[in-house]
C-alpha cells in the first residue's frame, strides 16, 4: 500500500510539473549562438516566460544568447545573505545589470582576504536600476530575498 501511495504521489508530481512547464512558450536554446549574418529578436512573451521559469524553478542563470566574447543572461537569486553570497571578478569583461524583479544589496569592489570579502561599496538596487561593473571589479549580490536581472556581458577593449 505504501508503494502505491508513493507511486501515485510521484505520478501526480510529474503531471503537475508538466502542466506548469506547458504554461511557458518555447524559449531560445540555452547558449544559443549569436548569428553574425542576421539579427535576433527575443519577444516580450519569451522574456516573461524565461523570467517566470527562472523564479519558479530557481534557475540562477538562463543564457539567452552566446556571442563568444559577450553574452546575454537572465540572472535570478533567492535567499542571499552575507554568509552565502558569492563574489565574482571578470578580468576582461564588463557586466551591465538591469534589475527586472525584486531588490537587493549589490557590493562592488573590495577584496577577498582568506576567502572572506572585505571592503567595497554597497548599494541597494531595485526594479529599473542599472549597474555598470567594469572589468576586473569584484561584484556580487550581498543580500536579497529574491532578485532577477538582465546581465549583459561584453569585452573590455581598453585593457
Amino acid at each position: 500500500m505504501k508503494r502505491i501511495k508513493i507511486y501515485l504521489l510521484s505520478l501526480v508530481g510529474l503531471i503537475y510539473s508538466q502542466l506548469l512547464l506547458a504554461q511557458f512558450p518555447s524559449l531560445p536554446d540555452i547558449d544559443q549562438e549569436a548569428p553574425m549574418d542576421h539579427s535576433v529578436t527575443i519577444s516580450r512573451e519569451m522574456l516573461v516566460a524565461a523570467f517566470r521559469r527562472a523564479s519558479v524553478e530557481d534557475i540562477a542563470t538562463t543564457r539567452m544568447l552566446e556571442g563568444g566574447e559577450f553574452n546575454i543572461n537572465i540572472r535570478h537569486l533567492e535567499n542571499i545573505s552575507p554568509e552565502n553570497m558569492t563574489m565574482l571578478t571578470h578580468p576582461d569583461t564588463i557586466d551591465l545589470w538591469i534589475v527586472q524583479e525584486g531588490s537587493g544589496v549589490v557590493i562592488t569592489g573590495g577584496e577577498s582576504v582568506n576567502g572572506v570579502h572585505q571592503g567595497g561599496e554597497e548599494q541597494f538596487i531595485s526594479v529599473g536600476d542599472m549597474v555598470f561593473i567594469p572589468a576586473g571589479i569584484p561584484h556580487g549580490i550581498k543580500e536579497a530575498s529574491a532578485i532577477t536581472w538582465f546581465n549583459i556581458r561584453f569585452p573590455e577593449h581598453r585593457n
